[in-house]
């Protein structure tokens, strides 16, 4: 696994970015906050996404508030995102609905 170059890095996190997830100031990681209409929803999402990380053995840092779920994607071995997290990021929007 390699950290994403800078050649690829617009084409690659440029969706994402339209598509609410952040850049963080103070490291290489994305981040995004989804809203669900209550705690179920909300945790019933986080299981679908928890079972395609385990899978990808690509792991998120998260936390859940009520409806609210609040990501943040970096490859800890590269110490920066790399296409694992671009995957993971797809695959959670995806989830939604």
């Amino acid at each position: 696994m390699e950290k994403l170059s800078e050649e690829t890095r617009g084409t690659l996190l440029g969706p994402l970015l339209e598509n609410g997830w952040t850049e963080q100031a103070d490291r290489d990681a994305i981040e995004k906050t989804y809203k669900f209409t209550d705690f179920a929803d909300a945790f019933g999402w986080m299981t679908k996404a928890a079972i395609w990380a385990e899978k990808w053995d690509h792991h998120p840092e998260w936390s859940n508030v009520y409806s609210k779920v609040t990501v943040v994607l970096t490859t800890h071995d590269v110490d920066g995102l790399s296409t694992l997290d671009v995957k993971l990021a797809r695959k959670m929007d995806g989830l939604v609905g």
